[in-house]
C-alpha cells in the first residue's frame, strides 16, 4: 500500500515538473515554420546557426502535448500538436474562441495546398484539453522565419531577420525588427515600432499602430479599426481600414494611398507626392503638406467645405468640386469624400 502510494506521488511531480519546465529544441535551416494552436509567443534575437524554440506548457492536461520537429516542404519546422479537437486556453477569456483546419502533422495557416485538415476549435472556457505552450523562439540574424498561433499573444523584438507572425486571435507587438515584416491577425491589435524592410499587416478587427518604419512599402489593411502613427519613410504607403480613422504624421512618401469605408483622415506630409489618394466614405479629410507642395489636385466631397492653404489656380469649381493646380503641378492628389470637408493647409 505504502508504495502505491510513493508511486503515484511520484508521478504526479513528475506531470508537475513536466508543465513547468522549459524544453529547449534547435531547429536548423534557413527558412523556418513554427506552429502552436494556443499560448503566448516571444520572438527574440538569437545567436549560433539554429533557431532554438524554447517551450514551457500548461494547463491540466499539458503532458499530452508532442513536440515534433522535420522539414515540410522547403521549411525546417517545429510543431505543437494537439490530440483533441477541442483545446482549452483560459487566457483567451470566458465566452471567447477561434476555429482552425488543422492537418495531421500539425501545420495550420500556411499558404500551400497540402490539404484543408481538421476542423479544430479554441475555446476560453469550457470542456475539452486543457493545454497550452508558451514559446520563446530565439532567432540569428539572416533567417526567414514564420510563427503560426491560433489564440495567444505575439510578441517580437530586437530580431534581424525576415519575420511573419501570424495569429487567428490575439495581440501582435513588434519592436526593432530588422528585415521584412508580415503581420496578419484574424482579430486582436496591432504595434510596430521600429522596422527597417518591408511592412506588412493584415488584420479583421482591430487598431494598427506604427512608428518609426523605414523601408521600400509599407501596407495596411484592417477590416474594422483605426491606424495612427507616423514616421514612414517608404517609396509607397497603402492603407485601407472598412470603418476606423487613419491619423498619420511624419511622412516621406511620393506615393500614398489611403481607403476607409468610414472615418476621418489626418495625415502630416513632410516631403512632396507624386501621388496622394483618399477616399473615404464619410469623415473629414485633412493634410498637412510642406510649402513646396506640387500637383494637380481634384476634390470632391458629398457634403463638406474645402480649405485650401495654398495658392490653386483652379480649372473648376463647383460646390462639391474642385479641380486645378499647386504649384509646378507635377504630383496627382486626389481626395474624395461621401460626407467631411477636405483640408490642404501648410505644415
Amino acid at each position: 500500500m505504502k508504495k502505491a502510494v510513493f508511486t503515484g506521488a511520484a508521478l504526479i511531480l513528475a506531470c508537475a515538473s513536466s508543465v513547468g519546465a522549459q524544453e529547449r529544441q534547435a531547429v536548423p535551416g534557413q527558412d523556418v515554420a513554427i506552429y502552436n494552436l494556443a499560448g503566448h509567443v516571444e520572438v527574440v534575437a538569437g545567436s549560433g546557426s539554429d533557431v532554438v524554440v524554447k517551450v514551457t506548457r500548461g494547463g491540466a492536461d499539458a503532458s499530452r502535448l508532442r513536440i515534433e520537429t522535420g522539414d515540410i516542404g522547403r521549411e525546417s519546422t517545429l510543431r505543437v500538436v494537439y490530440p483533441d479537437d477541442r483545446v482549452i486556453y483560459p487566457d483567451m477569456g470566458r465566452g471567447s474562441n477561434t476555429t482552425v483546419r488543422v492537418r495531421d502533422d500539425g501545420t495550420f495557416n500556411d499558404s500551400d495546398s497540402r490539404g484543408r485538415g481538421n476542423r479544430v476549435e479554441v475555446r476560453g472556457s469550457g470542456s475539452g484539453l486543457e493545454a497550452w505552450a508558451d514559446l520563446v523562439i530565439e532567432v540569428p540574424k539572416g533567417k526567414s522565419v514564420k510563427v503560426y498561433v491560433a489564440a495567444g499573444k505575439a510578441e517580437a523584438r530586437g530580431v534581424s531577420s525576415d519575420l511573419r507572425l501570424d495569429t487567428g486571435s490575439g495581440s501582435v507587438q513588434a519592436s526593432d525588427i530588422e528585415g521584412s515584416l508580415t503581420v496578419d491577425t484574424g482579430s486582436g491589435s496591432v504595434t510596430v515600432r521600429g522596422v527597417r524592410g518591408d511592412l506588412s499587416v493584415d488584420t479583421g478587427s482591430g487598431s494598427v499602430e506604427l512608428r518609426d518604419v523605414t523601408g521600400e512599402t509599407a501596407l495596411i489593411d484592417t477590416g474594422s479599426g483605426g491606424v495612427r502613427g507616423g514616421g514612414v519613410h517608404a517609396s509607397s504607403l497603402k492603407v485601407d481600414t472598412g470603418s476606423g480613422s487613419i491619423e498619420l504624421d511624419e511622412l516621406s512618401v511620393p506615393d500614398v494611398v489611403l481607403d476607409t469605408g468610414s472615418g476621418s483622415v489626418d495625415i502630416v506630409l513632410l516631403t512632396d507626392v507624386e501621388r496622394l489618394d483618399i477616399d473615404t466614405g464619410s469623415g473629414g479629410v485633412t493634410v498637412r503638406a510642406p510649402e513646396n507642395l506640387g500637383a494637380q489636385v481634384e476634390l470632391e466631397t458629398g457634403s463638406g467645405s474645402f480649405d485650401l492653404g495654398f495658392a490653386v489656380q483652379t480649372r473648376s469649381v463647383r460646390r462639391d468640386y474642385l479641380r486645378g493646380t499647386i504649384g509646378d503641378g507635377k504630383g496627382r492628389i486626389h481626395v474624395d469624400t461621401g460626407s467631411g470637408g477636405i483640408r490642404i493647409i501648410r505644415n
